[in-house]
């Protein structure tokens, strides 16, 4: 099969586009035809290279994408060559104490598609079986592609983590990027106020037609400031950061007395400055989120499909031309998720 391969660490010129041997799948595995894949921020920290992260090169990176089966392994049913899939991207050994409890990213081995293991920027990719899910039918390929590791994250942060409930405010960090969009759109839905920040009007303006209530460019704006004038002083209920250093401090001041703060990431940095006072005297929650369960995955599939929900598509790109989608994502000017097309190769 033709693959975006990764020869070592490093720049963009890592990248190359060309023929590897075809995966096999393994016990439990199901090997799908990929129609269209698609990028997060993990893939630009794997191509540079993470801390312990210890890859076999050529590496294939992508946790996204939308496919085909095409092949069953030993010990596979339930499914047959040909129907369309999605997948979680999230990979677990299913039998530690955790998963056993039904909370596979808190797995000890946890692992994800593209980071640990070749994944989704080829012509087919491997997967276990218990990680796939009928492709929704209101979507089409690239918006199927686009939406699981972030839709399934923002997820987790918005319900199962956040607790969010309908009526309550919610303040996002950073709109544009996949998880903060999902966040806006499903906690629109779910009736909740949000504000929103950026450094583009033109972001903040696309984000208020997507449901936001209100949008802040913190390049001429104190957001803690804005936030306090938007909600009476109080604050919001619910704070999303993906950010991690550059929004922090923000994020604990715009967090109302008890209040929650939900974090996933950290593309700004891992070491923010920390004001431990806010913490207790408000009584804030500071909650981590990492992915998700299968059980979150299933319950967004259901959320997403039944308010036919689509996530937003920045770009397409030719698989080949995976180099020109990598560096649109590194320059931060895309809004919503850089898809890969895989048709027509």
């Amino acid at each position: 099969m033709r693959a975006v391969t990764m020869q070592a660490h490093g720049t963009f010129d890592r990248l190359s586009w060309g023929e590897v041997p075809d995966p096999i799948p393994g016990p439990g595995e199901v090997r799908l035809r990929l129609l269209a894949s698609a990028l997060n921020h993990l893939d630009l920290f794997v191509l540079e290279g993470l801390p312990g992260l210890k890859l076999a090169f050529p590496h294939i990176g992508g946790a996204d994408g939308v496919g085909v089966v095409d092949a069953l392994g030993p010990g596979v049913a339930g499914w047959s060559p040909g129907q369309n899939v999605v997948f979680d991207p999230g990979l677990s050994c299913g039998k530690c104490p955790f998963c056993l409890q039904g909370e596979q990213s808190l797995c000890a081995s946890f692992g994800i598609l593209g980071e640990h293991r070749s994944g989704t920027f080829a012509e087919f990719v491997c997967v276990p079986a218990v990680n796939l899910a009928p492709a929704p039918e209101h979507l089409n390929d690239e918006e199927a592609a686009a939406f699981p590791l972030t839709w399934l994250t923002a997820f987790r942060m918005l319900f199962t983590r956040g607790r969010l409930a309908p009526g309550e405010s919610v303040l996002i960090h950073g709109i544009g990027s996949g998880v903060s969009l999902a966040a806006l759109q499903m906690a629109k839905a779910a009736g909740a106020v949000i504000y929103v920040t950026s450094s583009s009007d033109g972001k903040l303006e696309r984000a208020k037609a997507l449901g936001a209530d209100a949008g802040i460019n913190y390049t001429r704006d104190r957001v803690e400031k804005s936030v306090q004038g938007l909600t009476g002083g109080a604050g919001v209920d619910l704070v999303v950061d993906s950010v991690g250093a550059a929004t922090w401090m923000a994020s604990l001041k715009c967090a109302k007395k008890g209040g929650r703060i939900v974090t996933c990431g950290a593309t700004s940095g891992p070491n923010p400055a920390e004001e431990i006072r806010l913490v207790f005297w408000k009584q804030l929650s500071i909650l981590g989120s990492t992915m998700g369960s299968r059980a979150d995955f299933a319950r967004m599939l259901a959320f997403a499909s039944a308010r036919k929900l689509r996530p937003v598509v920045d770009a397409v790109v030719p698989l080949p031309e995976a180099r020109r989608a990598y560096e649109r994502l590194a320059g931060g000017e895309q809004f919503g998720k850089i898809v890969l097309r895989h048709e027509g190769l």
